[in-house]
């Protein structure tokens, strides 16, 4: 699926003082549709006026309800036509959880460390291209200058971080994906394939705005080797080659966008079910031109 369309908000906001704030403030500068507003102490999450909370969002209800309508309604303005429910839901989800999951992921691999957020410590801001969240807990390598900050946790190694990565973005992502899973119609394996390929193809794609894809590449299949419940998979990147040699980067979903319910000749690039030989046309096509 497409990067989700975020609108970029107001002045950035400096995170001097944050452990991870300098790695937001690098992801708002090669993308700066996205803007993380880190909370100061005893300061509410934003509500009302487009925001959402996290918290809300999993638990259903009115918030919940408003959420999905506005996909919809973009779905009928975009495409010129009624999405089913389940395909209005799946949207929905991506277009939240492929910005928040680069609150773990975009620390983690600028900064080596790894922030907490419960789904009661994140806003989000669809139409701003903002979310809010409230840093107390991270994770860190012990020769970090921030080991010694309050909130740090210290782990032994790289093995350690890769493991507090999966386990914050899990919990952050876990109550959400119960909240959305009935109304996609999936659940368990199918609804973490969801979250893997979030996880992956968010942080590729900002890798590759930081002129860093090949370390990402490299750095997400150590993350996501296969067996690391309960996310589904690998991180499932290869390489085909072109006509004239070159290497083409490419990965295959764990799951279904459902894009081609709205343009069935239109298939995700990175679609299991797109056979290599249109993937090269296709990734030639898309590839600039000297």
């Amino acid at each position: 699926m497409s990067v989700p369309t975020l609108e970029s908000g107001a002045r950035r906001t400096e995170h001097a003082q944050s452990p991870v704030g300098a790695a937001y403030a690098r992801l708002t500068e090669v993308f700066p549709g996205l803007r993380v507003q880190e909370l100061a102490e005893g300061e509410q999450t934003p509500r009302g006026g487009g925001w959402v909370s996290a918290a809300r969002l999993a638990e259903g209800g009115a918030d919940f309800e408003e959420f999905l309508a506005w996909d919809d309604a973009q779905v009928l303005k975009d495409y010129g036509q009624q999405a089913r429910p389940d395909v209005v839901a799946s949207f929905a989800l991506h277009r939240y959880a492929w910005p928040v999951t680069l609150l773990f992921t975009v620390p983690w691999f600028l900064q080596r460390r790894v922030p907490r957020y419960p789904v009661g410590q994140v806003g989000f801001h669809r139409a701003l291209g903002r979310i809010a969240v409230r840093t107390d807990a991270f994770a860190c390598l012990p020769d970090d200058p921030a080991a010694t900050l309050p909130g740090a946790r210290v782990v032994p190694d790289e093995e350690a971080l890769r493991a507090e990565l999966r386990a914050a973005v899990a919990e952050h992502m876990g109550p959400l994906l119960d909240g959305f899973g009935p109304r996609m119609r999936r659940r368990g394996r199918a609804l973490w394939a969801v979250a893997t390929d979030e996880i992956v193809e968010g942080l590729w794609y900002v890798a590759h705005l930081l002129g860093e894809e090949q370390r990402a590449t490299t750095e997400l299949e150590q993350l996501l080797p296969g067996a690391t419940k309960p996310y589904v998979g690998t991180a499932a990147f290869r390489e085909l080659t072109g006509p004239n040699g070159e290497k083409l980067p490419t990965r295959d979903r764990a799951s279904c966008c459902m894009f081609y319910t709205l343009r069935p000749a239109d298939t995700c690039v990175t679609c299991p079910r797109m056979c290599d030989a249109d993937r090269v046309a296709r990734l030639t096509a898309e590839a600039p031109t000297a």
